[in-house]
């Protein structure tokens, strides 16, 4: 067994707040805000750990425009445990400077990396599969991967081909862990549809579980820049100044295209707890209450001939009202109204960047 001790986990919190604009800003995007009533996702993310990992062994990563707010809501954690990116650098430099932090602390340790803006309510079936991803990657000398068993043909994430079943000595597991045949980028609708009916894929949703022997060992073959990275911060007799000096210098790529997709041996473990990305308002609109004729919003509105509309306002005493109006997101906030077309809700990344500097 994998003592809770030797066990680690970081959390990525860093991302721009585009896609739920203006609620979301450059310093406060979707994991820093309340979106549901439940806390921050954040928040959730860092509670979800609760016996599996110590709270002192819990690290966060984020940015110099988050680090204030994340600050507020990590406040439970020590305060060398949250750390911001002085550059914007990819998910490669990110999680090696995460793995960074943790040999500087135990070069022996067992770590998992979370993302900090998933929606799972599940969460002793979150605590299940998570231990058993830390017992099969301090047995197996394998990375472990997290997947999300597809309920549609999704064109918008990875996914992860899995193989064979995979027997894993000296650890008892209550979720099957498979070999990876290789990971996919996002495919097209048509392949998407391909995957959904062959029945071995999953979703790939940015779950990595691995010993530190294990992935420095991988990325010294397929990432030896990373490796020398995270070498230099465990020697480091100053830390923080040694990030300022080297981690602008990474080159940007994602922990997929950096390790995970090259690497020797890869187990995953699908996830049995609901899971949900939080994408975009459209996926908001699963969570918020029915209002007339097929509205949904977060508070009470007043409508006329008007459906299918989704409707989120955070602004005190005032009201949002519908006339004749269908398939829109409407988003209220103290300073900025978004009306948008549902259907176009992946272009308000792209309306953002031509707002005024003070609605960022």
């Amino acid at each position: 067994m994998t003592k809770p001790s030797e066990c680690y986990a970081l959390i990525l919190a860093g991302g721009s707040g585009t896609r739920f604009w203006p609620l979301s800003r450059n310093a406060r995007p979707k994991q820093l805000i309340d979106l549901f009533g439940d806390g921050t996702l954040l928040e959730q993310a860092i509670c979800r750990l609760d016996g599996v990992i110590p709270v002192e062994n819990i690290l966060i990563l984020t940015n110099t425009h988050q680090e204030k707010a994340v600050r507020e809501i990590a406040g439970m954690l020590p305060a060398s445990n949250i750390v911001a990116e002085p550059a914007k650098r990819d998910t490669g430099p990110a999680v090696a400077l995460g793995i960074g932090l943790v040999a500087a602390r135990n070069p022996h340790a067992t770590m998992m990396v979370l993302p900090s803006d998933q929606l799972i309510s599940d969460t002793d079936g979150f605590k299940s599969v998570m231990s058993d991803a830390l017992s099969a990657a301090r047995h197996s000398d394998s990375l472990v991967t997290i997947g999300i068993k597809p309920s549609w043909a999704c064109p918008s994430y990875g996914y992860i081909e899995r193989g064979e079943a995979s027997k894993i000595e000296g650890a008892s597991l209550s979720h099957e862990a498979f070999e990876v045949k290789r990971f996919r980028e996002k495919p097209n609708p048509e392949l998407a549809e391909e995957f959904l009916r062959q029945g071995s894929f999953n979703w790939n949703a940015g779950m990595f579980v691995w010993s530190l022997p294990t992935v420095m060992g991988q990325l010294k073959k397929h990432a030896p820049d990373l490796a020398n990275f995270i070498d230099e911060l465990e020697a480091s007799d100053n830390i923080m100044r040694t990030i300022a000096e080297r981690f602008p210098s990474q080159k940007p790529r994602s922990i997929d295209y950096a390790l995970m997709e090259s690497a020797e041996r890869v187990l995953n473990i699908e996830a049995t707890f609901d899971w949900d990305d939080v994408g975009s308002w459209i996926s908001v609109a699963k969570y918020l209450d029915a209002a007339g004729e097929g509205n949904l919003a977060n508070t009470s509105i007043s409508e006329f001939n008007s459906t299918d509309n989704i409707v989120y306002n955070t602004r005190p005493g005032s009201r949002i009202a519908l006339c004749g109006v269908d398939d829109l997101i409407v988003v209220q906030t103290e300073d900025a109204l978004l009306v948008c077309n549902r259907d176009r809700a992946d272009e308000i990344k792209h309306l953002v960047k031509k707002l005024p500097d003070e609605l960022l």
